[in-house]
């Protein structure tokens, strides 16, 4: 079985994939003390099956991890009906209200600036010119943070993702839980602020529903059910948008560019095409997948693929795997940006599909078009180094020139 930390597999985990598909649609894997769906029926079950759930086990000990486990207790994503649909209720609410669709002109106003500093340079590292600060800003503007603490964000976003890693040492706990205090604290300040001078950005919105009476009828924790979110949920909703939206936006940027420029006539078929970007965009997410693993917890016995999973015990869904399955994708090694068979789980699947997928497209698709369109001759300046993480597959650098 693969191991996670590899170098060799780390550069290109998919022949190993293409095994254990092979053999099986579900593999136990003893390193990482989980089974693990490799074919895209079994990942797909995987995250569909109501007999799974997110279920949220706080990092140990637990008053070493008091801000990182109120972020993941409090989170969308960590939680399953009720509370799940009550907080999915809410941010979809306050999503509804226009803020995607408003931020489409900044969006490809603010890449086609940083694709114009690349050109003006002539050449550079691309994740550091474009993927990286796109969709911080964007976000920044979702929430509206002030200018002069947007360069706070990606750093605590990066820490605190390392959590997610198998085998973290010591000291990359100690930096997750200190980076989300500290982003704890600095989102209870401006959801302060919002309170007191309420805006045009999403926080308001998520506000506005604070302290909603509670509501007849189902009962939720033993009192009546809430219907808008708590301050601690406001919190880890807008990190949870920090995150998922900079971590996986970043790595389709950097490794979908990256596919590109490997496959020159497919950068070609993009230049002469712009018609092609909502299929590519679908093609590099599904071609070299930001997030590799997702992990659900069974809540009764389950079987997934006539594999059972007992409960209380965990399964992944593969999506690296599950990508590349030959049962659903045509040469499924292949980049094809005008690719329109399959579906891949990139953004998940079921209750837990990812809510900011819309804005995802919207910032991945603004990046392409900007470099097809002002950049039509970019190429590799030198080999990339690649992150030595697993669960969130990504790049160091991409260094390229005009």
């Amino acid at each position: 079985m693969f191991d996670p930390r590899d170098p060799a597999f780390l550069a290109d985990p998919y022949p190993e994939f293409a095994r254990l598909r092979a053999q099986a649609p579900v593999h136990r894997h003893d390193g990482l003390g989980l089974a693990i769906a490799v074919s895209h029926a079994a990942a797909s079950a995987v995250l569909r099956h109501r007999g799974l759930g997110r279920i949220w086990t706080d990092a140990s000990p637990a008053e070493q991890f008091v801000s990182f486990n109120l972020l993941h207790r409090n989170s969308l994503l960590e939680n399953e009906p009720p509370v799940h649909t009550r907080l999915r209720r809410s941010i979809s609410s306050a999503f509804g209200r226009g803020h995607v669709e408003r931020l489409r002109p900044t969006v490809m106003r603010l890449a086609d600036d940083l694709v114009a500093g690349i050109a003006e340079a002539g050449s550079g590292d691309l994740l550091e010119a474009l993927a990286q600060p796109l969709p911080v800003a964007v976000i920044s503007e979702l929430l509206d943070v002030p200018e002069a603490d947007r360069p706070r964000l990606v750093p605590w976003s990066n820490a605190i993702v390392k959590m997610y890693e198998y085998g973290l040492p010591e000291e990359g706990r100690v930096a997750a839980e200190r980076a989300a205090t500290e982003f704890v604290e600095f989102l209870r300040e401006l959801a302060e602020r919002r309170r007191r001078e309420p805006g045009e950005d999403l926080i308001t919105d998520l506000l506005r529903g604070e302290d909603a009476a509670p509501r007849s009828g189902t009962v939720e924790g033993g009192g009546g059910r809430r219907v808008g979110l708590t301050e601690d949920e406001v919190v880890a909703t807008a990190v949870l948008l920090l995150m998922a939206g900079h971590e996986a936006t970043v790595n389709v940027i950097g490794n979908g560019v990256w596919a590109l420029l490997r496959h020159p006539d497919q950068w070609q078929r993009l230049v002469d095409d712009p018609g092609l970007m909502p299929t590519a965009v679908e093609e590099l997410i599904r071609f070299d997948s930001p997030l590799q693993l997702f992990e659900r917890t069974a809540t009764e016995d389950v079987e997934i693929a006539g594999f059972r999973v007992a409960e209380g015990e965990k399964i992944a869904a593969l999506l690296g795997a599950a990508a590349r399955d030959p049962e659903v994708f045509a040469e499924p090694d292949t980049l094809d940006v005008g690719r329109s068979d399959g579906t891949h789980l990139g953004f998940g699947a079921g209750i837990h599909y990812c809510i900011g997928a819309p804005l995802a497209r919207i910032e991945i698709a603004a990046a392409l078009s900007a470099l097809t369109k002002r950049l039509p001759g970019l190429r590799l300046a030198a080999e990339p180094e690649r992150r030595p993480e697993f669960v969130i597959r990504g790049l160091k650098n991409l260094p390229v020139t005009v």
